[in-house]
């Protein structure tokens, strides 16, 4: 039997116009970049839930990010980026300001000479780590089941296999709302279990450069890189929507474990639901709305705390008000 608990209706849209007082579309001078106003992020996501943006751009190239900052800047508006999407819970009722999203800053470049790749912010990470394989180069292999981006991977840390991204992270190259751009070295992102400087301000990876292991056969590497996946799978839920990992791993447990100690594997609020495979794991199991993931995550966090006196801390981040 699968206990569950039935929530109030979500709050109403922040961002709610009459049809025909809805903002227009704005293009950027100089660019082929154009402003989206109202854009609905729920597909963009992995979980596939939550709001509109109340305004929405997809730069592809740097001088569009600059155009986009410049915009921002004049129109004194809050600013929220976002990769892949596979990382966060978006609320149901929007994101205000302009949401900058750096999918299309997809592109990698391989260095024979130095054994560096350097590859665009939108990269999904699984495709960096395919080419890697075929190039025979080691390094990435940890990260093919990661559904997330170069830029994602570098600001959170992102790590499997007993491996992370500032084991093989050279420099990055960020761009702050004001127009400046730096190249960072790993040391200067402070990095520690899932966490990195990054995450405490608004700058923007453009793209990072990774030193890998050249000199191994394409088969070598691709081995390696399959077996790690299909461990990921064995072990882990695909087949519904989610965001990965819910919570950071507590020194000396599992969140996992812990969770499943507590009979929560199958618990449901609304349409979410902890993952029968991975306690881990929330889903979006039957058309769940963001409020229902975020209720679930809290419940899950009270039973944690009340029986392990462990605080367990989301990897998930929160995008509007909850």
């Amino acid at each position: 039997m699968t206990l569950s608990f039935n929530p109030p209706l979500q709050m109403p849209s922040l961002f709610y116009f009459p049809q025909n007082q809805k903002p227009s579309a704005i293009a950027l001078p100089g660019t082929k970049c154009i402003i989206q106003p109202q854009v609905s992020l729920a597909h963009l996501t992995s979980f596939r839930v939550g709001g509109e943006a109340q305004w929405y751009v997809a730069p592809q190239n740097i001088n569009d990010v600059e155009a986009s900052f410049e915009w921002l800047q004049k129109q004194d508006l809050p600013l929220t980026l976002m990769g892949a999407g596979s990382n966060l819970l978006v609320s149901d009722r929007g994101v205000s300001g302009l949401v900058v999203c750096t999918r299309h800053l997809s592109y990698s470049n391989f260095d024979p000479e130095s054994g560096t790749v350097t590859a665009g912010a939108g990269e999904p990470l699984p495709k960096l780590a395919w080419k890697a394989a075929k190039h025979g180069w080691k390094g990435l292999e940890w990260s093919v089941g990661i559904p997330g981006t170069v830029g994602g991977a570098v600001v959170m840390n992102a790590g499997a296999h007993i491996s992370s991204t500032q084991d093989v992270l050279v420099s990055v190259k960020v761009i702050a709302p004001d127009g400046t751009i730096e190249t960072l070295s790993a040391k200067d992102l402070n990095y520690s279990y899932r966490s990195s400087s990054l995450q405490k301000d608004n700058r923007l990876v453009i793209e990072a450069t990774f030193q890998l292991q050249p000199g191994f056969t394409k088969e070598e590497v691709r081995a390696i890189t399959s077996q790690n996946l299909q461990s990921r799978k064995q072990s882990q839920p695909y087949d519904k929507p989610s965001c990965g990992s819910v919570f950071r791993n507590p020194n000396s447990y599992k969140a996992g474990w812990l969770i499943e100690q507590l009979g929560l594997k199958g618990y449901m609020i609304g349409g979410a639901q902890v993952a029968q495979r991975h306690a881990n794991f929330i889903l979006n199991y039957n058309h769940a709305k963001a409020s229902d993931i975020f209720n679930l995550i809290n419940h899950v966090q009270e039973q944690v705390e009340k029986h392990w006196a462990i605080c367990l801390h989301p990897e998930v981040k929160l995008l509007g008000e909850f």
